[in-house]
């Protein structure tokens, strides 16, 4: 081999090797620290970067993104005396890397320290009750004394947070049974309440029913009497418009009379005193005075009240003085007198179909109208 060939080979490596030392590319939001000779010099920005090669050398590359460290549980006493365990995660971003790689040797560990001795002073004024309820209050006093100690190492703590703060077991069977013990008096105030609220509108239902059921009825007895009312009008009038005579009332009387005797439940009956003169009323509208009248036994004196059922009874209420035996109670009473005043009316009826038909036999005659 030629002996000029060798020498410039060497000469191109060399030269190959300067230019490949010279040409730093730093990735996007990484920083590198440039060291001259051992002394800082400058630091790389994301992009292609020349150095000197032999006398510049890189010294850190560091991350300038956001950054999340979760430290171990570390043991802190609170105000009375409990030991918990408390873990915290850091939320944290360079933004000086030369004070970063030069101000702190290892500043995770160093923030990792300051957070454990911020912690205990925070939670060492709390009580446990006080620490499981006030984390928000606990993060921002972390997150002020962290941020202002660690801004002098370039890096700055954007948050702190609490992930799990740990009491010890018998704390917890405690808590349990507190929280247990809590629901169970709220489910018990609850369903007292429930029952009352039941009791309350079922109370407030039958009160609305009763008041309807009353308005109901109250309706009904005035519609009711209404009615009647009408009809008795009804009845007046149509009385006085066609100018009826006592014979006819007195036959309408009549036949009220059997139904007034029908009842089961009757042991007083009282035999109206206008009985005779309603019957001799009607036997002389049909034309027979002196044989439509009653029998003697079956005419009582006016308004005679008849207690059969209390035959015991002392003297004093007046007995039917009718052919009925002694021994007939209520019901037979009002039979007997019911089915003499149905023969008596059948008569009076016999005999003015019997006039009738003599009237229409004899031409000119019209039927005698007795008084």
């Amino acid at each position: 081999m030629d002996p000029v060939v060798i020498p410039m080979l060497v000469a191109a490596i060399v030269v190959v090797f300067l230019l490949a030392a010279t040409v730093r590319i730093v990735p996007q939001a990484r920083r590198y620290n440039i060291e001259r000779f051992g002394r800082y010099r400058r630091t790389l920005q994301p992009g292609l970067n020349f150095v000197v090669p032999v006398a510049d050398r890189v010294n850190t590359k560091l991350d300038v993104r956001e950054q999340v460290y979760s430290s171990a549980p570390k043991p802190v006493i609170t105000e009375d005396n409990l030991v918990v365990n408390i873990d915290t995660v850091l939320y944290y971003q360079i933004t000086d890397p030369r004070a970063a790689a030069y101000e702190v040797a290892d500043y995770l560990h160093a923030i990792d320290q300051l957070t454990v001795t911020t912690l205990r002073n925070v939670i060492g004024s709390m009580d446990l009750e006080e620490t499981l309820t006030s984390r928000e209050e606990i993060n921002a006093r972390l997150r002020a004394v962290l941020d202002d100690a660690t801004g002098k190492w370039g890096i700055r703590v954007n948050r702190v947070e609490i992930k799990e703060i740990d009491p010890p077991n018998t704390i917890k069977e405690a808590m349990e049974k507190q929280m247990r013990a809590e629901r169970d008096k709220r489910a018990a105030i609850l369903h007292a309440e429930g029952e009352r609220q039941a009791k309350i509108l079922t109370a407030e239902g039958t009160k609305q029913k009763d008041i309807l059921e009353a308005q109901g009825t109250q309706q009904a007895m005035i519609l009711r009497a209404d009615g009647e009312a009408k009809a008795v009008e009804r009845v007046f009038q149509a009385v006085h418009h066609n100018n009826a005579d006592p014979k006819i009332l007195a036959y309408k009387y009549l036949e009220t009379l059997p139904a007034l005797a029908k009842s089961d439940n009757n042991t007083f009956w009282v035999i109206p005193g206008e009985l005779t003169e309603a019957v001799r009323a009607v036997s002389h509208a049909f034309g027979d005075d002196s044989t439509m009248g009653l029998p003697e036994s079956t005419q009582p004196e006016a308004a005679t009240p008849l207690d059969v059922g209390s035959a015991s009874d002392e003297a004093g209420a007046p007995e039917l003085e009718a052919g009925l035996p002694p021994s007939l109670d209520a019901a037979a009473a009002a039979d007997e007198v019911a089915k003499q005043a149905a023969e008596v009316v059948s008569d009076a009826k016999a005999e003015a179909e019997a006039a009738a038909a003599r009237a229409s036999e004899a031409p000119g005659r019209g039927p005698t109208s007795g008084g």
